[in-house]
């Protein structure tokens, strides 16, 4: 007695319905060509990056560093080689930098009375600086 029909098994073809697959792959073709229309290339992408121009002065790219250091008698405000003692002339100076966009640092020695680093803070306030930056320095200069 047989169990099986072999010859049943060997006619039956294996048949794939060949439409969902279409339906897939077009699917898929959609979805790239849509985000890819989107994105946009590093090449285009702008650099955060900016060349200064070699005209350029010197001065233009040191940056305004005020410090609160000890002088010879009691603390100064020091700007580069000139040392002051009154605000309102430290913010005169100030007012002459080119770069305020670039902001300015107040650099106060340990041991400066607080008045005199609030001061140079505000002068460079008063002088136009739009990011003012506070470092605290060691014991000496």
């Amino acid at each position: 007695m047989k169990l099986s029909n072999r010859r049943i098994q060997r006619e039956r073809k294996i048949q794939l319905s060949m439409t969902s697959m279409i339906d897939v792959v077009f699917l898929l073709l959609i979805f790239f060509i849509t985000t890819a229309s989107f994105v946009r290339t590093e090449r285009n992408l702008e650099s955060a990056i900016r060349v200064k121009s070699a005209s350029a002065a010197a001065a233009d790219l040191q940056p305004a560093i005020v410090e609160v250091v000890p002088g010879d008698s009691g603390y100064v405000y020091k700007l580069g080689q000139r040392e002051l003692t009154d605000p309102q002339e430290l913010s005169h100076l100030l007012r002459q930098f080119d770069n305020k966009a670039e902001g300015a640092f107040v650099r106060v020695s340990d041991g400066a009375p607080f008045r005199m680093a609030a001061a140079a803070v505000q002068a460079c306030k008063t002088a136009g600086f739009t990011a003012v930056s506070y470092i605290p320095l060691g014991a000496g200069p």
